[in-house]
């Protein structure tokens, strides 16, 4: 009880600091306590009026925190916004410990080579249960949603394992689940498995790695396909993209080029799922759910839908989709190139219909 009276005051006095309106849309960031002490970035989007109604937590992946991955201030770079306007619901951004403006590890401040991979999943559900448990008192709704891309949807789908009866629906985008020991990008054979041992992750991958801007896009353009990337996305988002990410690290600018520290946690648990592992039993959600997956996407794979499907056994729901003709970063993308599909599915989902 003690921390979450701490969780809601620091929310409190901290979301006065700061509130925008956006049209009919209302921005506010707090601070939100963890059990274990870690100190969370959140920010709320919504409307008015929508109190009482189960909130959506967005949660991002791997490398770019909440807001550079969620609520960019250009057109059709806020899926933040565009949910909240859609579906009537309360948005909250995390951004998990070691990341954007929330509290990062000491660790970060010396070099990666020595230390082991930071912000593990065990860690990152403890952000989420921070951030679940300041929604609920927030929106006086026993239960959330949960919207997690890449990692964010293993996470999610983590938590919603731990704490089946605190989760209304889990939306899983693009993640892995486990399964099958074949994955062209980060698994076996790539430079995450370590070479004189095979199958544990590569040590000398270190505890955080230094993220450029150009270290952004080739993965992303290397899914598009068709030549000119300019018809597919938007260069005013890319734009806000990149400089979000950099943003949202104050130490930065100390690197030429500027680069922006992300934990490898996720990389490690990343790495165990891409070669045949579990994280958790599936078989303990009892959200409705809905997974979608990109036809271009390079993280996850059908296996991991397939396997996850198989084991959640006690899901209220689930819903599969492929988003046809569509790369990993469908809701950065322009509307005909996925985002407007991604985002009709997830509004018919949460307002119940296709279950």
């Amino acid at each position: 009880m003690f921390v979450l009276v701490t969780t809601l005051m620091i929310g409190t006095i901290a979301s006065a600091a700061r509130q925008q309106s956006e049209g009919e849309l209302i921005r506010k960031d707090f601070r939100v306590l963890t059990a274990d002490g870690v100190g969370l970035h959140v920010r709320e989007v919504r409307e008015n009026g929508t109190k009482g109604r189960p909130a959506l937590i967005l949660v991002h992946g791997a490398r770019v925190p909440g807001i550079g991955s969620f609520d960019l201030d250009v057109s059709n770079g806020s899926l933040a916004a565009d949910l909240a306007r859609l579906t009537g619901r309360t948005i909250f951004i995390l951004d998990a410990r070691g990341y954007g403006q929330s509290d990062r590890p000491t660790a970060m401040d010396h070099s990666p080579n020595k230390v082991k991979p930071l912000s593990r999943a065990y860690e990152v559900v403890r952000d989420i249960d921070a951030v679940v448990t300041f929604a609920r008192q927030h929106t006086g709704n026993e239960q959330v949603a949960l919207l997690g891309w890449a990692t964010g949807g293993m996470w999610a789908a983590y938590y919603s394992s731990l704490w089946p009866e605190r989760v209304s629906e889990l939306i899983m985008f693009n993640a892995l689940y486990g399964g099958s020991r074949q994955h062209d990008g980060i698994g076996l054979g790539s430079a995450n498995d370590d070479p004189n041992n095979s199958g544990r992750f590569n040590p000398a991958m270190g505890g955080y790695a230094l993220n450029t801007a150009a270290s952004l896009l080739p993965s992303w353009d290397k899914t598009i396909p068709i030549e000119n990337k300019t018809e597919w996305r938007d260069p005013l988002v890319v734009e806000a993209y990149t400089r979000a990410a950099l943003a949202s690290d104050p130490q930065s600018s100390r690197h030429q080029p500027p680069a922006f520290r992300a934990p490898l946690g996720a990389m490690e648990d990343s790495f165990y799922q891409a070669t045949g592992r579990h994280l958790f039993d599936a078989g303990s959600i009892k959200a409705a759910v809905l997974i979608v997956r990109s036809e271009h996407d390079f993280w996850s794979r059908p296996e991991d839908t397939e396997n996850f499907i198989h084991d959640a056994v006690h899901a209220k729901s689930i819903r599969e989709v492929t988003l046809a003709n569509a790369t990993h970063y469908a809701h950065l993308d322009r509307p005909e190139r996925g985002r407007s599909q991604f985002i009709d599915e997830i509004v018919k989902f949460l307002l119940n219909k296709n279950r």
